[in-house]
């Protein structure tokens, strides 16, 4: 994978923008779209407290809402640390967005006054399917967006 080359057209698409929207659609596509393991690409959105609502995305349906107390996505918002999972139906409480996800990584997303404002998920319907290098590099592309590091 090549993280250099993404982080650089992320880098050049997103520059001078400051909506967060329009950045996450656009991260969202573009990691999507960068490697094949990726099957569902996006962003839940905080929007209330405990609360995660789908946000710019790719690839099939998503959930609309979920709690900080259910799934992968909210152990990630709930605990503000990454998680890569490498077989979702082990995993306590998993919600199963998509019959076909076998494995995950949440990354939190967090603006530049350190607050909690999405968190980032990536689906793959291959196994064991993300090493901490992917995390490490997509942290490393969200905080050069956002502001702020997300390895905590």
């Amino acid at each position: 994978m090549d993280y250099e080359g993404l982080a650089a057209r992320i880098a050049a698409l997103t520059e001078g923008e400051d909506d967060m929207v329009a950045l996450m659609a656009t991260i969202a596509c573009e990691v999507h779209h960068s490697d094949a393991r990726f099957h569902w690409t996006g962003f839940y959105r905080v929007t209330e407290p405990g609360v995660l609502k789908i946000g710019p995305y790719q690839g099939g349906h998503g959930c609309l809402v979920i709690p900080f107390s259910r799934g992968v996505c909210g152990a990630c918002a709930r605990t503000q640390r990454v998680q890569l999972v490498a077989d979702v139906n082990a995993f306590p409480g998993h919600i199963a967005c998509s019959s076909s996800t076998r494995s995950e990584l949440v990354l939190p997303v967090f603006d530049a006054s350190g607050a909690l404002v999405a968190v980032f998920d990536i689906d793959s319907d291959d196994p064991d399917a993300f090493t901490q290098e992917d995390a490490d590099a997509l942290a490393a592309i969200l905080k050069a967006v956002f502001g702020r590091n997300v390895l905590r």
